[in-house]
């Protein structure tokens, strides 16, 4: 009998009422806002009667490289927030959103996978309660407040060739990424340049994950840059008085979503930025209230560590002060096979050399971890099809660096499957050798930054970017933003800007195409190499397979 596929194993849970979740937590029925009986929303009120508790230890789950072998990062932090409700532990699930791209395009869905999954499955990879269709709307809203203020006189001398607010939509459209606006004569404005991001991209999406509550998302709001003067000086979110219909259109997104796991242990699911092209983090509202109502949090990065784990270190846990107290480094025989170089075609034949070439991207990933100070475990998420051999070569790899590798089987048998890397983790995160720093101080100048991520996690022999590049930096240190973090926006699939170079690459370049300046974020983005903040949908997207069937069920998500 062939495995049951996520969306049949998630269909078939036992989900309980959304209150008795709550009550597990201590919230009481009137603090949760429910989306009917399976997920709801948590109070601004009760959020903030949380303050004044001791914070229970974190921990951050990332990844080797991604590769299409899979590797399980989500499907890893599932289980071990699971794993941890299992041997004892008072612990709480913290991931983010799933984006309609890449779930009606190449990836997939963001809510774990076989038996360590968050429920309900169908609606957390849909419209969910509503978060993402929001941040549009906000966005999109100030998008055409600037061009309408343009339309009726231009009071704040607006350069109309200097309009850096794009618009969004949460969908894979490459066709939108760079367009002609206000065609058709006088009555629609002014013809320009124009184009879109994908919502997860959105400066919008940045703000309301690094808020601490609705009068920082205000502020953070205003304080976004949409334009510029002829004589260079910026125009704000504030400027055109944005803010607050903006600020009114999140007043529920803004709001952690609380649902369950397959086994009813308590997840929060809030927020969604990309990885590759924003901070890849959930909200640090979720995060922040998690950590007082849980002796464990257990949340993840998107990508690999190159990508997430420098961001979640460098940008949430600088802006929202938070100290991790251990990370799990997720790997699978498959993923480290193609990064010593086999063929997907070929992934199933034993080939122990193989994995052990692709261990180096491996310890990459774990010298990078220790960086910042925090233990590090490493998790083999496990396929049916790995070998003895190949798991003892990995756990061998590991042991010579000086950490340890632990096989989970949480995917096929749930939080049976991880407990020994629940209790693992539990012990690392309770031994107080963490000892948290991030990679760069706030005084560093931005383009030093920049090269000290690119030197010290990517292993880049250089840095290069136009002299506008340079000059821009400049002019945003002068203005005062000198002190930003960097997110970095490249591929997923290599410490390089090159997808298709593999392992552990030296001595590469790294192109700096443009830098953003997230003035609301608190960030400065630089797009590298060839990465689109508006991706495309492949040859077969995953659109094409899902449907409704005759008993009014979806099928087709994974």
């Amino acid at each position: 009998m062939a495995p049951k596929s996520d969306i049949e194993i998630a269909r078939a849970a036992q989900k309980r009422p959304i209150m008795e979740i709550g009550d597990k937590l201590g919230i009481p029925p009137e603090q949760l806002i429910p989306f009917g009986h399976d997920k709801a929303k948590v109070t601004a009120d009760f959020i903030a009667s949380l303050e004044g508790r001791p914070d229970g230890k974190l921990i951050l789950v990332t990844a080797i490289n991604p590769t299409p072998a899979g590797e399980g990062k989500t499907t890893t932090t599932v289980g071990l927030g699971d794993g941890l409700n299992r041997i004892g532990k008072r612990a709480i699930t913290c991931i983010r959103e799933a984006s309609l791209g890449p779930n009606f395009g190449l990836k997939g869905g963001a809510a774990g996978g076989g038996y360590a999954q968050v429920v309900p499955m169908e609606d957390m990879n849909l419209h969910f309660t509503g978060d993402f269709h929001a941040i549009s709307a906000a966005h999109n809203l100030l998008a055409a407040m600037v061009d309408n203020h343009v339309y009726w006189g231009n009071a704040l001398g607006i350069d109309v060739r200097r309009i850096v607010w794009r618009r969004v939509v949460d969908m894979n459209d490459r066709a939108l990424r760079t367009i002609t606006a206000g065609l058709g004569g006088v009555a629609n404005g002014y013809p320009r340049e124009a184009g879109f991001d994908i919502t997860v991209a959105s400066e919008v999406m940045a703000i309301l994950c690094l808020a601490r509550d609705i009068e920082d998302l205000q502020k953070r709001l205003g304080d976004m840059i949409v334009a510029y003067r002829r004589d260079r000086s910026p125009i704000t979110c504030r400027d055109l008085k944005a803010d607050g219909a903006m600020a009114v259109l999140l007043k529920d997104a803004i709001l952690p979503n609380l649902v369950q796991t397959l086994e009813n242990n308590p997840a929060f699911v809030h927020g969604g930025p990309f990885a590759n092209i924003a901070h890849g983090c959930n909200s640090v509202i979720a995060t922040r209230a998690a950590l007082k109502m849980a002796d464990f949090v257990v949340t993840e990065a998107g990508f690999g560590a190159d990508l997430g784990a420098e961001k979640f270190f460098d940008i949430k846990c600088r802006k929202a002060g938070l100290r991790p107290d251990a990370a799990v480094l997720v790997a699978t025989v498959r993923a480290l096979k193609m990064n010593g170089g086999v063929a997907k075609a070929d992934l199933a034949a034993e080939n122990v050399q193989a994995v052990l070439r692709g261990c180096a991207n491996l310890k990459r990933h774990i010298d990078n971890v220790r960086r910042f100070n925090v233990p590090v475990v490493v998790a083999i998420n496990h396929f049916m099809g790995d070998t003895e051999a190949e798991i003892e070569a990995v756990e061998a790899y590991v042991a010579a660096e000086g950490s340890e590798a632990i096989v989970c089987r949480h995917w096929a048998e749930g939080s049976a499957g991880i407990e020994a890397l629940s209790h693992r983790v539990a012990e690392l995160a309770t031994s107080g050798t963490a000892d948290f720093s991030p990679l760069y101080c706030d005084e560093l100048p931005l383009w030093q930054k920049i090269e000290t991520i690119a030197h010290r996690i990517y292993h880049a022999g250089e840095v290069t970017a136009s002299s506008a590049v340079r000059d821009q930096l400049a002019q945003w240190e002068a203005a005062g933003y000198g002190n930003l973090p960097i997110c970095i926006a490249k591929t997923q699939y290599s410490f390089s800007a090159d997808p298709t170079l593999r392992g552990a690459p030296t001595g590469h370049v790294l192109p700096v195409r443009e830098v953003r300046l997230s003035a609301g974020a608190g960030f400065v983005v630089a797009i590298c190499g060839d990465i689109m903040t508006m991706p495309g949908l492949p040859i077969t997207p995953a659109a094409e397979r899902i449907r409704l069937d005759a008993k009014g069920h979806v099928e087709g998500l994974f």
